[in-house]
């Protein structure tokens, strides 16, 4: 098979979907890789390192398109390269496919087939491609907001820790996932009140053995959001529906109800955000204020820290890559049950749930098609 490595698209984004040791494994076993040139250069990877690892430097991405077999990305692909696309074609990157109907419509109409990263799941019920990055944005989420804090930013000047004499800062965090769970242990290591709520009271007695004294795991409801919101300084959007859009939990009345200079960072725009006044936002222009309230819905976080977060996210997409390299998509999706759920475009079909519902397209359940 013939991999094509590209460099990333959108703004202020600085991962590679592939380091040069990636290359050395999927080039010893068989396949040939294609790395548009400079694609790892922000993330510490020079080209030198891809031709050493076996790897072939190609200039431009269309090249890549016209040869590779499948196709890799951090971020999804951007609308100038939809022409590329080609009928079976693999296109194995985060996708986000719910939120952006144009994108799928492209990749409905060229036939290729859309292997995203963030529904690949294994049995339990874990995300094991999503993990990472998660990790990183709920991490990255408590530094952004607690920036926004500041007056020279915009906010009420308040410190997530606090000072002796002084109370601390309140931050409330909806969702326990990966996300939820990462955010809640640095800004309870800011010394923060730190709120996190969620709707499995499995998920909360579990928080509540493992978080620290400052950080109180709350059952979720509409009530208890409007009335947590009123007295919070920083509140992370962090709900995760695996494939599908990210449920509304705050509107626009809510947002009202909150301190003027209080900060959103909304970590599930990329799934249409948590919030009703959430839109995409970049790394060079991060914010944008409704109602007195800072928004930060920067759609791609983990890009700021590339070299963290590409080596994070390579070291788990890798096995994968290899495994759908060496079989096949169809041989793969079969014998790995965790690839299956992965597909969500296939032979011109939306074969996810989650994106079918959010599109209001058809759905077409992918053994249908194997």
């Amino acid at each position: 098979m013939i991999v094509g490595i590209l460099k990333e698209l959108m703004n202020s984004e600085n991962r590679v979907s592939m380091t040069p040791a990636g290359v050395e494994i999927i080039k010893k076993n068989g396949h040939t890789v294609l790395i548009e040139k400079d694609a790892g250069k922000k993330s510490g990877f020079e080209n030198s390192e891809y031709v050493e690892a076996g790897g072939r430097i190609v200039a431009k991405p269309d090249k890549i398109y016209k040869r590779a077999d499948m196709v890799m990305h951090v971020k999804e692909p951007l609308p100038v390269e939809y022409k590329y696309f080609r009928e079976d074609q693999i296109v194995f990157t985060f996708l986000h496919l719910a939120a952006k109907k144009n994108l799928t419509n492209a990749l409905i109409r060229k036939r290729s087939v859309a292997i995203a990263y963030e529904t690949i799941q294994k049995e339990d019920g874990s995300l094991p491609l999503l993990m990472p990055m998660s990790e990183v944005a709920g991490r990255m989420s408590i530094q952004a907001g607690a920036k926004c804090l500041e007056m020279t930013h915009g906010g009420q000047g308040i410190l997530l820790s606090g000072v002796p004499g002084v109370r601390p800062g309140m931050v409330v965090i909806l969702g326990g996932g990966v996300a939820g769970v990462n955010a809640a242990k640095i800004a309870s290591g800011f010394g923060a009140r730190v709120y996190i709520l969620d709707i499995n009271q499995e998920r909360l007695r579990y928080l509540s053995d493992v978080m620290p004294k400052n950080c109180f795991p709350v059952m979720s409801s509409p009530a208890k959001i409007r009335e947590l919101l009123k007295e919070a300084d920083l509140v992370v959007g962090a709900v995760l529906i695996p494939g599908a859009k990210a449920p509304r939990l705050v509107t626009r009345k809510i947002l009202k109800t909150m301190k003027k200079g209080s900060v959103i960072v909304d970590i599930a725009v990329d799934q249409g955000g948590c919030f009703t006044t959430s839109k995409p936002t970049t790394h060079l222009n991060p914010t944008y204020t409704v109602d007195g309230v800072i928004h930060y819905c920067v759609a791609n976080m983990p890009g700021a820290v590339a070299k963290t977060s590409t080596l994070a996210l390579t070291n788990v997409t890798l096995p994968y890559a290899v495994d759908i390299a060496n079989k096949g998509w169809e041989k793969a999706a079969m014998e790995n049950p965790e690839i299956m759920p992965g597909l969500n475009v296939v032979k011109g079909k939306v074969t996810c749930k989650g994106v079918a519902d959010a599109l209001k397209l058809e759905y077409v359940p992918v053994e249908s098609l194997l």
